[in-house]
């Protein structure tokens, strides 16, 4: 008898996962833009869910927010006139994951985001972000950039996951985060 090759339980169930919604309100002071949920995020449906991810604990060490927040109070960001959005939606376990098609149109709906909510800057969180917006193959890595998206400045933070190799301690990613802080201040 021939084995009928099936979904795992857990592909299956991300695919019945409802989508991690954004976190917008008009004019924020940053617009953080990952480049797409973690499968632990859509899970539990909240952004940069993951437990060794630093997003949160850097956000506080950099003065971005005035006080400690984690994962479940990410709705809190318009508090603090920040937004979070996602390059793209789908959740998955890796950002390879997503296919060419996937990020065309994950481009094309984060610029209508970014027209519609007019942050005073974007903060790409992850150089691969930045690059796949603007069409860059290569080139400089973290911190302030000349482009503009609809008169939003552009910062590009590293990743903060712990699987970044280019900046792999808390401490080399905050230097980063504070620059971001500095950079949204100048106006």
């Amino acid at each position: 008898m021939r084995r009928v090759k099936r979904e795992s339980d857990e592909d299956a169930n991300i695919l019945r996962m409802p989508k991690l919604r954004d976190i917008l309100k008009p004019r924020p002071r940053i617009l953080f833009v990952g480049i797409n949920p973690s499968v632990r995020s859509e899970q539990v449906g909240h952004h940069f869910a993951s437990p060794g991810n630093p997003f949160w604990r850097l956000l506080y060490a950099a003065h971005l927010v005035p006080e400690a927040l984690t994962s479940e109070d990410d709705r809190r960001l318009v508090e603090f006139d920040l937004a979070l959005t996602s390059f793209c939606s789908r959740a998955t376990r890796s950002a390879a994951e997503l296919s060419a098609a996937e990020m065309i149109a994950g481009r094309e709906l984060l610029a209508r985001r970014i027209r519609r909510v007019q942050p005073r800057v974007v903060a790409f969180v992850g150089v691969s972000i930045y690059r796949r917006f603007f069409g860059v193959a290569q080139g400089e890595g973290a911190g302030p950039k000349e482009e503009q998206i609809f008169g939003a400045r552009v910062f590009v933070l590293p990743n903060p996951s712990g699987l970044n190799a280019s900046y792999p301690g808390f401490k080399d990613k905050l230097i980063w985060f504070e620059r971001l802080r500095e950079f949204a201040e100048m106006e």
